[in-house]
């Protein structure tokens, strides 16, 4: 495949991040083994090529099948068409690993969760507080006065 061969793309813009993919390959490797730069380079640049070659023959698959988007399947099927059939029960059994945690992820509330959850009444108390501090900016920094919180006892 030629560097210009993606769509629209030059082959610096058809990349892996670097230390990634360094990463990858010396946890692959025993620690005693170095591997220099111009190896790594090419197995970077023999992943690009894997990733583009899949990802064509993917999209071939999902065509005859009168498919706009390419699924799971259609992966697995180009990995049997181009002869890495020995490879597809560990791809799916990967695949099956990432929809778990993917799934836990979204359980717990994705990116956006911080662990603390809140009642309802809790909730609404610190709404009504920040609707408290924002009215007090707006109204020239003059702040009303505290309530006191029902849940804490005074002692005399």
């Amino acid at each position: 495949m030629e560097p210009m061969d993606i769509v629209g793309k030059s082959k610096e813009d058809a990349s892996l991040p670097k230390a990634t993919m360094t990463k990858i390959i010396k946890e692959m490797l025993p620690p005693d083994v170095r591997v220099a730069r111009d190896a790594q380079d090419l197995l970077i640049e023999c992943c690009v090529e894997f990733i583009n070659l899949v990802s064509s023959e993917s999209n071939d698959v999902c065509s005859r099948e009168e498919k706009r988007t390419i699924a799971p399947e259609h992966v697995l099927k180009a990995l049997e068409v181009l002869g890495f059939g020995e490879y597809i029960e560990d791809v799916y059994a990967a695949y099956e690993q990432h929809k778990l945690e993917t799934m836990q992820d979204s359980l717990k509330g994705g990116k956006w969760s911080n662990g603390a959850e809140m009642t309802e009444e809790e909730a609404l108390a610190e709404q009504q507080r920040m609707f408290a501090e924002a009215r007090a900016r707006m109204n020239g920094g003059v702040a009303p006065p505290k309530q006191p919180d029902p849940d804490q006892t005074i002692e005399s």
